[in-house]
This record gives C-alpha cells, structure tokens and sequence, in this order.
C-alpha cells in the first residue's frame, strides 16, 4: 500500500480513533503461544506497536525473541547535528527490551535504514534461519504491518507473510497508520485486540521513554525535530494494543510452476543438485516392497524420480500441472516404455485408476489445509486396499507456501485410514510411508524374514 504522509504534521487525533473505536468488536489475541517472536523494521518498532505484547508474554513466560532488522541511523535524513544515531538507537532498543522482556533473545541486524528492499533476500535468509528454529513450536509472529505506508515495515511485513509456512501465526502490528488513517473508512475485520495489564503498561511506558533520539528533538535545528509528536504518541498509550492478521494464503496455482520451468529448465536443480539425488536414493531405498503393480507420481516435475520409479514398477502413470516440466519429462523417459505422462492439475483434476503407490513429494505444502484434505480423500479413493503412499519433503521455509512440511505430515498422520509404516527425518527433509492401518507389516515380516 503506498501511502504519503508528513511525520511532522499533526496527523489524525486519538481523540478521533477513541470517538470511532474501530476495534470495539475485534477478538482478543489468542496468547496460546510457546514462543513469541516480534519483528522491527527499525529500533522502536517493537515498542511502539508490541511492546504490551512483549510484556505481556515475558510475564507468563513465553520465550521472547525481537529481531530488529535495520540500524535506525536514517531517522533524521535533514539532521545538520554530528550524532551517530546507529550506535545511539542500538542503546536505546537494548534498554527497551529489558524493560520489557529482560530475558529476551535479541537480533540487531544491522541492515541500512530505509533500505530492507533493497536487502531483502538477505533478510529473508535471516528469517528463515531464525524460524527453522522454530518448527513444531506453537509461535505468534508480530511483525509491521504490510499496509502500514512505510516503505521498510510494509516488505518486512511482506516477507514474514511469506514465511509463514513454518506454523507460525502472523499479526501485524500498525504505527504510522494511527496517523495518517482514518478512523471512519477503517475496515476492522481481520483485526484483534490484546488489552493490556497495568504491569504490561508501565513496562511499555517505560520502554518507549527509552527512545529519547525518536521522542524528543535532537537540537534546535530544522531537521531535528522528533520523530515522534506528542499526538502520535498518544496512540501508542492505550490500554490495549491493536494487531491485524493477514489474509489467508491461497493455494500456489499451476501457472507459478509452468512459469518457473519456462524460464529455467532444472528450476530446483534435481539433476545437478547432489542433495536432489542423495533424496531419491533415501526415498527408494524407503520403498518396503521390491516391486509394486502400479505406481501414481503426484507432482512428476521433469522426470527424475519416475525413471526410478519405472525400474520398481510394472506400469507408472506420472502427473504434472507444468507443460514445460512434462515436455522435459517426456524427453528424459522417450524410451521408457512402462510409463504415461499426464498433464493434471491436482486441485481441479485427478487421473484415473487404482494404485499400489502413490507418492506426494515436495509439492503438499503448495496447497491449503481444505485443498490437501481434498487431496487426501482422492488419494484415499485411489489406493488399492494394500496400497501405500510416500511422502516426503522439505523442512526449511518456503516462500509462497501456505503449509509447512510439518503442517503436511500432520495432516496425513491424523488421516483416520492411513497409518506411517516408515519414517525417515533429517535437517532438511521428512520422508514417511504410509499404509492401511491394519495391513503395517515390516518388510522382514512380509519376505518371511520374520515370523
């Protein structure tokens, strides 16, 4: 959202938000948490908009992390005085954050003020890093709002809603919107409310008062004026603070993958990667049978993994929504003749046939949680009474994906007519074969290997 607006202009009143109260009815925010991990584009962001919740969680508790992404020292861009305001607000952030969190875990990035765009896949692999950390933990992400009007907060927000795949719960929190928006136009329907104890109020107070290079003049000069106004400051004393959580995201359409293959024709490397053909290895070598009658590849890409699959299988049927991915599959399998290339959107169409195998890799976390039940009842449907299913994929953040490799596995694991027979777990990926819950025999078992 592109907004234009004056920090030195009185901007709207609190006197108008509180006469509004946009956020009269907003649910609370949900505190059912094990860590909480705040975002700031730049040093006084958290406090600003997070610091009750900051507080509020280090008082029952919860792990804090903050992570301040740019050094701050752009604040005052006209400032005639010799001030380093980087080494100035570093101080000042660390102080905030005792106050509000003593025992918080802190990251100063240090990336330029003003610049996270221009910085941002490095800071996207800072996140990453930083959320890989967290998978399987029940985690609230606050970070600036996206449609907040400032450069900086809303590609940080942006980012974070990428990588929310992880499991982590995204709120974003406003500041500069309380001074340019208006309260009569504002749509409350994604926002929640976390009202704040007096404990929780005096810590953010105090915290606040920590940013003296923000909240008061750095000299007389033109250009040193505040940053922050004695009115802007006004919406940051509520008794409650406000947060917006983001849209939904959709499932990744085909047209994403076709697009990729277009413009590259190994887009994830399964050919020149040894990590891609190491996977293919460990997930064959997971397969408990020696040989299966008829195998259905979801998600077939170029080709790789079903001219190994084809070597184990009487017949394979491999499905793929990109034109380009098959037409590279075709040319890598033209001699193979016990496989059928088929060009299937799996959330619109499903190939026909029943089958011994069914393998789901690297593509489930793609998908909504409705659109992988849909998918898991069609796979139901479509495996033999002994059939199984292998799945098996990346564990680390993805950007676009609504789902994380834990979210998927979850979710096959709960399914009430699939039972994991395998299970294989590294750094970097989750491999598991399911089956029917009454037909789990080992492999030793089922060679009479074992009685």
């Amino acid at each position: 959202m592109g907004v234009s607006f004056d920090h030195r202009e009185p901007g709207t009143s609190e006197d108008a938000w509180a006469d509004a109260a946009p956020w009269h009815a907003a649910p609370e925010v949900a505190l059912d948490m094990e860590r909480l991990i705040v975002l700031a584009a730049h040093p006084d962001d958290e406090t600003l908009g997070a610091g009750g919740l900051i507080a509020t969680a280090a008082g029952r508790g919860i792990p804090v992390t903050v992570v301040v992404m740019t050094d701050g020292g752009s604040s005052h861009p006209a400032s005639p005085s010799p001030r380093d305001l980087r080494r100035e607000r570093r101080h000042e952030v660390l102080d905030a954050i005792a106050d509000l969190a003593p025992r918080a875990e802190i990251h100063l990035a240090g990336f330029p003020d003003g610049k996270i765009r221009e910085a941002a896949p490095a800071v996207r692999q800072h996140l990453q890093n930083l959320l890989s950390r967290t998978e399987g933990t029940a985690t609230v992400l606050a970070v600036p709002w996206w449609g907040d009007g400032h450069r900086d907060h809303r590609v940080l927000g942006e980012i974070a809603c990428e990588l929310r795949t992880v499991g982590a719960r995204v709120i974003g929190y406003p500041i500069w919107f309380w001074h340019w928006g208006d309260p009569a136009s504002s749509v409350p329907d994604s926002w929640c409310v976390l009202h704040l104890d007096e404990a929780a109020r005096a810590a953010k107070a105090q915290a606040l008062r920590r940013h003296v290079s923000q909240i008061e003049p750095l000299s007389d000069e033109p250009g040193d004026e505040a940053i922050l106004h004695g009115e802007m400051l006004r919406h940051f004393d509520r008794a409650f603070e406000v947060f917006i959580q983001p849209e939904p995201a959709p499932s990744v359409g085909a047209s994403w993958f076709d697009e990729r293959y277009a413009r590259r024709s190994d887009p994830w490397g399964v050919d020149s990667r040894w990590y891609e053909q190491r996977k293919r290895n460990v997930i064959a070598a997971c397969l408990p049978r020696e040989w299966y009658r008829h195998v259905l590849e979801l998600g077939a890409g170029t080709g790789a993994f079903t001219q190994v699959l084809a070597d184990r299988a009487t017949d394979v049927v491999a499905v793929d929504a990109s034109a380009h991915a098959l037409q590279r599959a075709h040319d890598r399998l033209a001699d193979v003749g016990n496989v059928r290339l088929e060009q299937v959107d799996l959330l619109a169409d499903w190939p026909e046939g029943c089958f011994d195998l069914i393998v789901l890799s690297e593509i489930a976390y793609y998908w909504t949680a409705s659109d992988l039940d849909a998918v898991l009842a069609r796979i139901d449907q479509s495996l033999d009474v002994d059939g199984e299913l292998v799945a098996c994929h990346w564990r680390h953040p993805i950007p676009r994906a609504p789902l994380s490799a834990a979210a998927v596995h979850d979710t096959i694991r709960l399914h009430a007519n699939l039972s994991p027979s395998v299970r294989h777990l590294e750094e970097d990926f989750i491999l598991e074969v399911f089956a029917r819950p009454d037909r789990l025999h080992s492999v030793a078992t089922r060679t009479g290997v074992w009685p």
